[in-house]
């Protein structure tokens, strides 16, 4: 075979892991990691937090990975330098500056990643058919999920398991990063030999920079000029008001003692019921809310999403007070309340590509998703602080009490009743 037509089943499930394993590295093994390393919840929240900060602005550099070298050389790129960023991480966890050495490391592997991200995507389009990018996207999207299973589950309890074998935390944790940053420069040497050498992912000679930033303006004032702008940036931004706390918080009430308010559950019990039995929720239910609008449309399934989205969230309320040692309640819990997340998180994303649709589609779906991230990035890194002041309970029905805004920004849209539908 090739190396213009290699069959796309040779990279693309090793480049969508690629491309979701750094990200819940950065996004969530990060947050258990610095809470077992004795970080307080408002430290972590607020600088994890910041951490979203690449996914936000990428757009201001993603036509300069058009301009600089070929998708392929940035993919491969990438991925050496987040083999680099986990090493790094697992390098330094044992010093007693940690913290702001590895923070260093992860903010390396959030540009790293953001990159790669706009590389992977841009790769994929050119690398393949009209045809096998609708065949492929939805294993693009399953194995993004494995990845995020692999890291938020089986890495996480990696991490737990030799917790009670090393009998140190930091060297627990070294170990796993160093397990991670092998299997990153792994996949870079073998995306280096498999991945495909498309004609079209050639240098654009043509492209200037001046060109760029003057195609980037044009994009981003249309983007503010479409109609319902306004309503279309909060909701973007306050849809997941009550869901960006509470992903900052629920892993450190899981892994907080009881007598701190929380349930005591070891790394690996996390790993178990937050990173593989949640996330299998999340995927059936993204699976599910992806049927369902398919058959009835966005306008039709919106208000149902939005209550399951938001109604769930009410799990955390009754662990906050029940405290239970079943563990198989606690998954169970969680698994609802994933389940629900994933279901009202189908209308988010599907809003975005309505918005997006027309001239730029492409440009303007990627300043979507950086809003996305906005909206993710702002409320996380309060979340700490606020629960620290509240307490687990009353921050848990701090976080049903944003589900009004959720609703709010809903009730605001016009959304065309055919679209979405067969």
């Amino acid at each position: 075979m090739s190396k213009t037509s290699r069959s796309p089943w040779a990279w693309i499930p090793s480049l969508y892991f690629a491309e979701g394993l750094p990200y819940i590295a950065i996004m969530t093994i990060s947050v258990i990691m610095y809470k077992r390393m004795g970080i307080s919840n408002a430290e972590i929240a607020f600088y994890t937090g910041w951490l979203n900060l690449p996914w936000v602005i990428k757009p201001l550099w993603s036509p300069f990975v058009d301009l600089l070298s070929t998708k392929r050389w940035w993919i491969v790129s990438m991925q050496l330098l987040l083999g680099a960023g986990f090493a790094g991480v697992a390098f330094m966890l044992p010093t007693s500056f940690f913290f702001q050495t590895t923070l260093a490391f992860f903010w390396l592997m959030a540009f790293s990643s953001a990159t790669h991200d706009i590389a992977a995507d841009g790769f994929y389009i050119l690398a393949l058919s009209s045809q096998n990018q609708a065949l492929f996207v939805g294993i693009r999207s399953t194995f993004y999920r494995i990845a995020t299973i692999a890291g938020q589950g089986l890495l996480v309890m990696l991490a737990g398991c030799l917790e009670k074998h090393c009998d140190s935390v930091p060297m627990a944790w070294s170990l796993t990063f160093y397990i991670a940053a092998a299997l990153f420069l792994a996949v870079a040497l073998y995306h280096s030999k498999v991945l495909p050498h498309p004609d079209t992912d050639c240098f654009t000679e043509h492209l200037t920079g001046k060109n760029i930033l003057k195609n980037f303006v044009h994009e981003f004032t249309t983007f503010f000029r479409k109609p319902q702008a306004k309503v279309a940036l909060l909701f973007m931004l306050l849809y997941r008001f009550p869901e960006a706390q509470l992903a900052k918080i629920c892993n450190l009430f899981l892994i907080d003692t009881v007598e701190q308010g929380g349930l005591g559950l070891t790394t690996e019990e996390v790993g178990l019921v937050q990173g593989t039995v949640g996330i299998i929720g999340l995927t059936l239910g993204g699976i599910l809310g992806g049927i369902a609008a398919s058959k009835g449309g966005l306008r039709r399934w919106l208000w149902p999403m939005v209550w399951a989205i938001s109604l769930p969230d009410l799990v955390y309320v009754y662990l906050s007070y029940a405290l239970p040692d079943s563990l198989y309640l606690i998954g169970g819990c969680i698994f609802i309340e994933q389940f629900g997340y994933g279901f009202g998180f189908t209308a988010y994303m599907l809003y975005l590509i309505y918005y997006a649709r027309g001239e730029h589609s492409t440009a303007h779906y990627a300043i979507c998703t950086a809003f996305m991230a906005l909206g993710m990035m702002l409320p996380g890194m309060m979340a700490g602080w606020l629960q620290e002041l509240l307490g687990y309970q009353h921050f848990f029905w701090w976080v049903m009490l944003c589900c009004g805004v959720t609703f709010l920004v809903t009730s605001r849209l016009h959304i065309d009743p055919e679209f979405g539908k067969k």
